[in-house]
């Protein structure tokens, strides 16, 4: 029978009054500590039993009640802070924030006991990862591109999509991932979709993936994470080495899929060596398995030459590739898409046979114009240059006003960087910069299972910032390191 240990833990104090709350972790189960915390205290937040505007116990007090590791509590609070649940507040503490909620009927309206009036702070640089630079974007012709795909002729426009896609894109795709990313894929083996994640629950369908077990890397892209977990997938963490995850952990599993970012390991930034390609090829053809291949900034790469897909090297057909328009395009186009082995196609046609396409039919057409007119190819010039001098400031930046106190992890590619600390945790960083008004990361939500190591990482998105700001937001972070 499995040991279940009742705790009691207090929540906050007003005029005397002292709140107390009983949350249950179970050490036997598989779910992390941290998850389980996380978990019931988003509970009792959607529940109402903890109000906004309450103060939460620091993660000092918490960790001493709880007699658990002060990385479990910062990774539950992290995270919740992350969704909007909790607020952290500069010299005040971490607070219960308002969340939008149905409104009652009027006879069941009670007022929210408000223990404390929480200072606000404003925020001068946010280095959130996922941004692109709104100044440089080709508007104008991405405008002209949406009116021509209304105005083109037949009755298209009152007609559903085709179902794998528009046509027309899918060709632009297929060229594309040719001409830069190494990849040959007919039109009629690509899917379009709507986001990256909507790619993963389909893959898990058309796999038949619910109960089996998909490896992932340990951190990895918490988002893909998810998906699997409600997809009824079990998660295999596989450990990162130098030049990416560990083959030989997967050698040694019964997983049925291996989901991975070989180009530009995410968050971590290392590039899967060419000898661990093969040989993780050479499993999914002896096991039977397949790869999952997630190329989502395969474009931005800032140093040394271009790294040729996991798929471009796959001759049994067992790499399934996904590639999403949101980092080198839009996000708000939602338009990512699947290459699908033909094995498969086959299967996915029965299976999706009475799904109509998802991502709106104006969106592709008016995409697939921009393609053919040769200003997708020049935007993603433009913006390599671009993104290229904002790292090269970013790094510039940290060397000059941090020297030796961070190491830079991850920093040949992508929108992003990690720095590693010294002398001080993530969750003291982030308090001490919101003080000073620059707003940065907690890469922890990308372990299944943190440890103390996972403390000590800082995640930097720079896409969306101008090179003042990053000039900037990296001398009043640096400020706050010991």
């Amino acid at each position: 029978m499995t040991k279940v240990t009742e705790l009691r833990v207090l929540i906050g104090t007003d005029g005397g009054l002292t709140v107390e709350l009983t949350p249950f972790l179970d050490r036997e189960l598989p779910e992390s500590l941290y998850s389980q915390l996380y978990h019931w205290i988003k509970k009792e937040i959607e529940e109402g039993r903890l109000l906004p505007g309450m103060k939460m116990p620091s993660i000092r007090q918490l960790t001493a009640h709880l007699k658990v590791s002060r990385n479990t509590v910062e990774a539950a609070y992290q995270q919740l802070q992350l969704e909007g649940y909790l607020e952290s507040v500069p010299k005040s503490g971490i607070w219960v924030a308002e969340i939008e909620k149905p409104l009652p009927h009027p006879i069941e309206v009670e007022q929210p006991i408000i223990l404390e009036c929480k200072p606000s702070s404003e925020v001068l640089v946010d280095f959130e990862y996922g941004n692109v630079d709104l100044d440089k974007f080709p508007l104008r012709q991405w405008k002209k591109c949406l009116s021509e795909a209304v105005d083109q002729e037949n009755n298209w426009l009152f007609q559903y999509s085709e179902k794998q896609g528009e046509f027309a894109l899918r060709r632009e795709i297929s060229n594309y991932l040719l001409q830069f990313r190494g990849v040959r894929a007919a039109p009629e083996q690509i899917l379009i979709t709507a986001g990256t994640q909507n790619s993963i629950a389909l893959i898990c369908r058309l796999l038949a993936l619910r109960g089996k077990s998909v490896a992932m890397e340990e951190p990895g892209y918490s988002g893909a994470r998810s998906v699997f977990g409600d997809q009824g997938c079990y998660i295999e963490p596989v450990p990162l080495e130098k030049d990416g995850l560990s083959v030989e952990h997967i050698q040694t599993s019964k997983v049925k899929a291996v989901y991975l970012t070989p180009s530009h390991q995410f968050p971590f930034g290392m590039i899967l060596s060419i000898s661990k390609r093969i040989q993780l090829l050479k499993w999914a053809y002896q096991t039977g398995g397949y790869i999952i291949e997630d190329d989502y900034d395969g474009e931005f790469r800032y140093q040394g030459q271009p790294i040729p897909s996991l798929k471009s090297l796959d001759e049994e057909e067992k790499v399934i590739y996904l590639g999403t328009f949101s980092k080198s395009f839009l996000p708000s186009v939602r338009l990512s898409y699947i290459v699908i082995p033909p094995s498969l196609m086959d299967q996915y046609l029965r299976k999706f046979a009475a799904y109509n396409q998802s991502v709106s039919p104006i969106i592709q057409r008016a995409m697939a114009l921009f393609m053919q007119s040769g200003e997708f190819e020049r935007h993603i010039r433009r913006m390599r240059r671009l993104y290229q001098r904002k790292h090269q400031a970013l790094l510039r930046n940290i060397e000059q006003y941090m020297g030796n106190r961070v190491k830079i992890v991850g920093e040949k590619s992508g929108l992003h960087i990690l720095l590693k600390l010294k002398g001080i945790s993530t969750f003291e960083l982030i308090e001490n910069g919101l003080q000073k008004g620059v707003k940065v990361y907690s890469p922890l939500m990308f372990w299944l299972n943190p440890n103390p190591e996972s403390n000590s990482y800082i995640m930097l998105g720079f896409g969306g910032l101008s090179i003042e700001e990053i000039d900037k937001g990296v001398r009043l972070l640096a400020s706050c390191l010991p």
